[in-house]
């Protein structure tokens, strides 16, 4: 029986961690979970402001990735889809381009946003416009990731024809 205990009392003690590594084992444990929360929250540009506009409630959008919706547009002809991109404005320009560094960002693989007073986006809670002259100042949506719903034709173009295709009734744009 004594042979047990002094058995066990080794073992025991094997298994036992030193104060000082439990101390630095309790420290670990907060810096691992405090490190990532200080990184999320110091990335964290605020809250998304998102305009919409009644025209298409009720309707189901389809939610498609910027590339596989320009691979394929012809078979998201006339359906109401929800993407995310770069939204580019300009002397005749109303784009969306893909957001990643390693594409094509030409005209020719971008959609044209054609943006109609029939749907007229509010920020949502107000009734304050996207395109409203506010507090001194438009709001700046160009070079801004932006996700947008509305429907793809493929027939239209946008200016001089030379997009993949645009996007009508658009009814939602988060910033």
């Amino acid at each position: 029986m004594l042979v047990f205990e002094l058995y066990n009392r080794n073992l025991l003690m094997a298994f036992t961690p030193a104060i000082p590594l439990a101390k630095l084992f309790r420290k670990g444990i907060i810096y691992l979970f405090l490190t990532p929360l200080l990184i999320f929250q110091s990335c964290s540009k605020g809250d998304k402001k998102v305009y919409k506009s009644n025209c298409d409630d009720g309707i189901t959008f389809k939610r498609v990735s910027f590339s596989k919706l320009i691979d394929s547009i012809e078979s998201y002809d006339h359906q109401y889809i929800e993407v995310d991109g770069t939204y580019k404005e300009g002397d005749e320009e109303s784009a969306l381009i893909n957001d990643s560094l390693f594409v094509d960002h030409s005209n020719s693989h971008a959609i044209w946003v054609n943006f109609s007073q029939d749907c007229p986006l509010y920020l949502k809670g107000t009734r304050q416009g996207l395109f409203e002259f506010t507090d001194g100042k438009f709001i700046i949506i160009n070079n801004k990731k932006i996700t947008i719903r509305g429907k793809i034709d493929v027939r239209h173009k946008g200016h001089l024809g030379s997009y993949k295709g645009s996007m009508d009734r658009v009814s939602f744009v988060s910033l």
